[in-house]
């Protein structure tokens, strides 16, 4: 589990993102712990996309900060790894190994043997070390984004940013890799910040949901999953039901709490 005693790892304070003069995010605030599953839920279009490449560096905020081990946020940085939902991600020319080892060196500056080798401990993690030698067309569309998360992990960054990696997956497949990442989880520590659609994928892969609002974008509200371990449990229910009233309710409502919904105000 997180360390919620420590300095969180990211610091939103007050953030507002802009494309031109439309507000896409508004006075976001929120923080993620070391070692934490984060997972962001809202309508589409509320802005959850746009928060996580701020996080990742790729847009600057108009106004406010987020802030990682405490310094404000300049410019995207191998610390965080991206992992898309398109498929297309994976460079063509290149092999599993290739795209692994390419991003090795690129970013980490980390060649020949000891890349190769990473790459393996990477392919083995994810479990398509025997594809390392498959080019892109020849996969699967969920060993492609099995080959991203390897990608992104051998970085070794201090957290993994996913937008709606499973989202494009038929239905079997995006529960295997669900069920995969939480392993991947508890046998590396990473910290994950993660955008989805999906209210149960949320329930399933989060210690805590950010909920944000239909129009430009603000923290609705918070909510401490950490009571539904087990799919369909009383719990996963109850918070499930919470997360769905509060995606469908007015903004401004206060929909009915369950003693199992720990909620934490933005």
């Amino acid at each position: 589990m997180p360390d919620r005693s420590s300095v969180p790892l990211v610091t939103a304070r007050d953030v507002t993102l802009k494309y031109g003069t439309f507000c896409a995010v508004d006075r976001a605030s929120f923080t993620v712990h070391r070692g934490e599953k984060f997972v962001i839920i809202g309508p589409s279009g509320c802005g959850k996309t746009t928060l996580l490449k701020a996080i990742a560096g790729f847009i600057r905020p108009a106004d406010g900060s987020i802030l990682v081990n405490g310094v404000p946020i300049a410019a995207p940085g191998p610390d965080r790894a991206v992992v898309f939902q398109d498929f297309e991600q994976l460079f063509a020319w290149h092999t599993v190994l290739g795209n692994v080892t390419y991003a090795l060196a690129a970013a980490k500056g980390v060649r020949g043997a000891e890349g190769r080798e990473r790459t393996r401990q990477m392919l083995e993690l994810v479990g398509i070390a025997h594809a390392a030698d498959r080019y892109p067309h020849q996969l699967s569309g969920g060993m492609k984004q099995r080959a991203a998360i390897a990608r992104a992990l051998a970085l070794e960054p201090q957290i993994l940013l996913m937008d709606e990696p499973f989202g494009a997956l038929d239905e079997i497949t995006r529960s295997h890799l669900q069920v995969e990442l939480n392993e991947i989880w508890r046998r590396t520590g990473v910290t994950i910040i993660l955008v989805t659609h999906s209210i149960s994928e949320a329930v399933f892969l989060g210690h805590r949901v950010l909920v944000m609002s239909e129009h430009s974008g603000r923290v609705r509200e918070i909510v401490d999953t950490g009571a539904a371990e087990e799919w369909g449990s009383e719990a996963f229910r109850e918070i499930s039901d919470h997360l769905r009233t509060l995606l469908i309710a007015p903004e401004g409502a206060a929909p009915r709490v369950s003693a199992r919904v720990g909620r934490e105000t933005p």
